[in-house]
């Protein structure tokens, strides 16, 4: 993508973000700490908001994904907002194992460097939120109702909360955006 990205105030487009958050989903990109390849997740839960002061992105992932070994290496991540016509990228990264594929290469989409964070942010997306992690915590079943339990975790695969300090959020010119 040749459009140059402009930094924008975090909650410039966020109603567009939950928008899309709802469908196709976001992604979310992670390098682990030792260069590794970057992988990206489809997420479908997420939170933006203020906490400490700061802006924040509060996303879960389980333990059992390989973006999760990811996040703990390098300690940040990447929120991605792609374009409607992309929605078929997001299946293929919410559908397949970065253990197993590079889902990137798969969908067609171009990491390139962040400016704040060592993860890399995606060319072709619309929004790019650039996350440190500042405080991470696990679900705490005997603490979660009864009806969230049963339909979200009858498995028992409780998520980890990553609370990402926004540090940067950019866009690239597109009609989406207007």
């Amino acid at each position: 993508m040749s459009e140059e990205r402009f930094e924008i105030p975090y909650d410039r487009y966020l109603n567009l973000t939950l928008q899309r958050l709802l469908d196709p989903g976001l992604l979310l990109v992670a390098r682990g700490g030792d260069g590794k390849r970057p992988n990206a997740m489809t997420i479908g839960w997420a939170s933006f908001g203020v906490i400490w002061g700061l802006p924040v992105c509060v996303v879960l992932v389980r333990p059992s994904r390989y973006t999760y070994g990811l996040i703990e290496a390098c300690g940040d991540f990447t929120v991605n907002v792609l374009p409607a016509d992309l929605a078929s990228a997001a299946s293929i990264c919410g559908t397949l194992s970065g253990r197993d594929h590079d889902k990137l290469a798969m969908a067609g989409l171009h990491p390139v460097e962040a400016q704040a964070v060592s993860s890399p942010i995606l060319a072709e997306g619309l929004i790019a939120y650039e996350c440190k992690v500042v405080h991470k915590n696990d679900v705490l079943p005997d603490q979660l109702a009864a009806e969230v339990q049963r339909s979200c975790y009858p498995k028992g695969d409780y998520h980890r909360l990553y609370f990402g300090q926004i540090l940067r959020a950019s866009a690239r010119p597109s009609s989406e955006l207007a």
